[in-house]
């Protein structure tokens, strides 16, 4: 069988662009769609280059145990010495914001001060023992967002763990987290495919939490009364000529982590210091801002996969 590209994944409206753009380039494709399956472990997997993009928030569309099956196969898959991309290493890091944090404190990042929690009751012992005044709670099994919610009391906290519109996290534990206080409402995104630096997004954070930046993400344009105009601002633009000390920080994190895609994400105190709070492997670009900018990661990422797909045909 000849080799090609396999993209492991659950959620179809996240591979659209992908797949157009390994169309474009005539690169050899599956679809590897993973939400139900068997991985047998007596087999030998097919040749070629294997590229998981299993996200941390697979259980909101149903798909409850995707990354575990998803873990197997890049395990089985990593057992038989084939070339995989974003592997079982990036995925403990996806499902387990924990796991993130204590790798990126190991390359010497900065992370926001963060305890992890299992049971309601502990989630205000933690705020309490947090002592800031104010925390945000988030899922450790996260991805768009789940849970991320701002309190400035821990009597606001109180009222929400014991209210009906407590969420909790599909792996149990709730992250209590200093809140950073950014000079202006936004944060930055820095996008890296085969583990280099691509381009980097501010995201208008004034709206809140949902920051995902894929087109099924997108928050449509709030309401206009009539008769007062406004200027439109984008949630997401690329910024020109970004360059920052921190870049050489991520792409040493990435290779040590064996992680080859990913969106990193930071917010700055009024201070000016960096806060890297959150690494997608799972990572999306938003449509707007990259046509914008005239950059492209759908189309970075299809010929890194056919790059490394060429140098595994000419060594096979």
């Amino acid at each position: 069988m000849p080799e090609k590209i396999y993209v492991i994944h659950e959620n179809e409206e996240w591979t659209t662009h992908l797949f157009k753009r390994l169309n474009e380039l005539n690169l050899p494709y599956e679809d590897w769609f993973i939400d139900e399956g068997l991985v047998d472990l007596n087999e030998a997997p097919p040749e070629g280059v294997f590229y998981s993009r299993m996200s941390a928030s697979s259980h909101t569309r149903g798909h409850r145990f995707a990354p575990e099956l998803t873990e197997s196969l890049l395990v089985w898959l990593e057992h038989h010495g084939r070339t995989v991309f974003n592997g079982s290493r990036a995925l403990r890091l996806e499902v387990s914001k924990v796991n993130q944090y204590m790798a990126l404190n190991a390359a010497g990042i900065q992370t926001p001060k963060t305890i992890a929690v299992n049971g309601q009751e502990q989630i205000l012992k933690a705020a309490e023992k947090m002592g800031v005044p104010s925390f945000i709670t988030k899922h450790n099994r996260a991805g768009k967002g789940l849970g991320v919610r701002l309190f400035h009391s821990l009597e606001a906290l109180k009222e929400y763990v014991e209210g009906s519109e407590f969420e909790p996290s599909i792996d149990g534990i709730t992250l209590i987290q200093e809140y950073i206080q950014a000079p202006e409402p936004f944060i930055t995104r820095c996008e890296f495919v085969g583990g280099k630096f691509v381009y980097a997004v501010q995201v208008d954070t004034s709206e809140g939490f949902e920051l995902c930046p894929a087109d099924a993400c997108r928050i449509d344009d709030l309401f206009c009364p009539v008769g007062e105009e406004v200027e439109e601002k984008p949630k997401f633009q690329v910024i020109q000529g970004f360059d920052d000390p921190i870049l050489k920080k991520y792409e040493a994190f990435l290779q040590r982590n064996d992680i080859n895609v990913a969106g990193i994400e930071f917010i700055r105190n009024a201070a000016g210091d960096i806060f890297t709070y959150d690494v997608n492997t799972n990572t999306n670009y938003n449509a707007d801002a990259e046509a914008g900018a005239g950059k492209y990661g759908m189309l970075e990422l299809a010929k890194f996969l056919g790059q490394e797909l060429k140098s595994l045909k000419q060594t096979v």
